[in-house]
């Protein structure tokens, strides 16, 4: 069979035998796990990094660092998918509760990102200039209103780069999702290929949304770097 047949072949599947319903699925998916599992990462993460800054002179701050070292330690040291399936087929059955695979994939990715995402941030926080907090502690805030109002503001434009690519990572490893069930571009695709009993174009075509995709969020932190740097030159 040529290639053309191929195409024509994944064309009438796709159209003719509501392919394209799996294919707006297995995206719209994709994309909520990713963004969703992304938001959750960064509340995580930016709680994780504060704690992680926070001087140690008391107890308290050395206990929270302890676990929070663990949980970071976990999720960094473990695949995405070990982690779906333990969740999924462990840890659940084992609370009694009942949650569908989309709803788990965006948990465990959540998670997962927020361990990333505290490394990245604590980063970004250790790359602001002292004299910040310090000139925020002199006129009497807090230090947790300095670092929310004053120090975490310029360390998310210090990492933004970074986090693009940990959305993009996050996109990417969505493909792992498929293994606890949940309809993703991955699975959508398969069916096409099981059932049209041709899986070349399906996988190129999925390839190729993929690259898309990356390509959008590429081009989306480029112009909010460029927003920024605006912004910066403005005041």
């Amino acid at each position: 069979m040529n290639f053309d047949r191929k195409i024509e072949n994944f064309i009438a599947f796709f159209i003719h035998h509501d392919g394209y319903k799996e294919v707006l699925l297995g995206l719209s998916n994709t994309v909520k796990i990713a963004v969703i599992g992304l938001l959750i990462g960064i509340v995580i993460g930016t709680v994780i990094a504060t704690v992680r800054v926070i001087p140690k002179y008391k107890l308290l701050p050395r206990i929270l660092n302890g676990f929070c070292s663990l949980y970071v330690g976990l999720f960094r040291g473990t695949p995405m998918v070990v982690q779906l399936l333990v969740f999924y087929y462990v840890a659940l059955p084992l609370m009694h509760l009942k949650l569908d695979s989309v709803t788990v994939s965006i948990i465990v990715f959540g998670l997962n990102s927020g361990a990333y995402i505290s490394e990245i941030m604590r980063g970004g926080i250790q790359s602001v200039d002292y004299g910040q907090m310090e000139g925020g502690r002199s006129v009497g805030l807090s230090f947790s209103t300095t670092m929310m109002k004053i120090v975490i503001p310029q360390a998310v434009k210090n990492i933004l780069p970074t986090m693009g690519n940990e959305f993009i990572a996050l996109i990417k490893e969505t493909s792992v999702v498929s293994f606890v069930g949940a309809a993703d571009l991955y699975k959508a695709f398969n069916y096409i290929g099981t059932n049209s009993y041709e899986f070349m174009v399906p996988y190129l075509v999925m390839a190729l949304i993929y690259i898309v995709m990356v390509c959008l969020i590429s081009l989306l932190i480029k112009i909010m770097e460029r927003s920024l740097n605006k912004s910066d030159r403005h005041h």
